[in-house]
């Protein structure tokens, strides 16, 4: 019989990736929009290399950088990754050049973006933010593609709301507030904190256009925090169309969302239909169901 983790760990997989496919068309495009579902789904980079790290994981049984780089490399060399950020593309041709996964991650301000908290989310079911052992790795897993601290920090808040609802430690409503004690100073730490003052019944459209929704880490991480706190009052499509319709970079908003809210949830509680929307179903199950299993075997 699944375990509640199992089925925790499965949600968070499988809601990031309809979050992808459902945000996908409308990536770029200044909202607020008006959604229209699509009935031809596709993922992008943001759950390929989840599901890559995913398999790293399963492989090695542990979270280890140099086997998810060279599981990256490895769906890379496969044209596996679409949609790639330029910081994510600039470290994937490093690695395929020989480059070590400690030195292919992109550098500087313009590698501020969300390549790297969009796949961070299977760390949290192995790791503790609170820990200064793991706080490293999550940082070295992230440096596979950006050497960047606000590209850390929104990373560790990802991993922080993650695990904080995987083992039950806290709730949605608050799940702001759960993630600022794992924060270092960061602009990201900055934005989590301002929307904390928000009220909780503002539209994410509203807070997507008083604060952003592009694909700066500092924009895009807490707004999907933000936004994955109404799992508790609507259900899962209900939370991502709202996220897609604020604009911006609506295929890892509402992925990220889509883990954390996912996480909460469980799969048991995702619509068979959206599930089924997916492209590859079999294989994208496959994966999370063999990576929800390392979880129990591990614990």
């Amino acid at each position: 019989m699944a375990t509640p983790l199992y089925d925790r760990a499965r949600g968070c997989i499988l809601a990031g990736a309809i979050g992808d496919a459902m945000g996908g068309p409308f990536e770029g495009q200044l909202g607020p929009l008006e959604f229209r579902d699509s009935d031809c789904w596709s993922i992008s980079d943001d759950s390929q290399m989840t599901l890559a790290t995913c398999e790293s994981i399963i492989q090695a049984g542990e979270v280890s950088p140099e086997q998810i780089a060279g599981r990256f490399l490895q769906w890379y060399r496969a044209r596996r990754i679409t949609g790639m950020g330029s910081s994510t593309l600039k470290a994937l041709r490093d690695l395929d050049a020989g480059a070590h996964w400690a030195l292919a991650g992109a550098r500087g301000e313009m590698s501020a973006g969300n390549g790297a908290a969009m796949r961070i989310a299977p760390l949290a079911f192995y790791l503790d933010p609170a820990a200064a052992q793991d706080r490293q790795v999550i940082r070295d897993v992230c440096r596979i593609t950006h050497h960047n601290e606000e590209a850390y920090a929104g990373s560790l808040a990802i991993v922080a709301a993650i695990r904080s609802l995987a083992f039950r430690e806290s709730s949605p409503e608050a799940l702001l507030q759960t993630v600022i004690r794992d924060l270092p100073d960061s602009r990201v730490r900055d934005r989590v904190m301002e929307l904390t003052r928000l009220p909780d019944d503002l539209p994410v459209t509203e807070v997507a256009a008083r604060f952003g929704s592009s694909g700066y880490v500092v924009e895009s991480v807490p707004l999907a925090l933000y936004a994955a706190r109404a799992i508790v009052r609507r259900p899962l499509g209900s939370v991502l169309r709202e996220i897609i319709e604020a604009g911006g970079d609506t295929d890892t908003i509402a992925s990220i969302a889509g883990q954390i809210a996912g996480t909460w949830i469980g799969a048991s509680q995702i619509s068979r239909e959206m599930i089924q929307q997916l492209p590859d179903t079999s294989d994208i199950e496959r994966i999370a169901d063999e990576f929800a299993s390392t979880i129990e075997s591990a614990g």
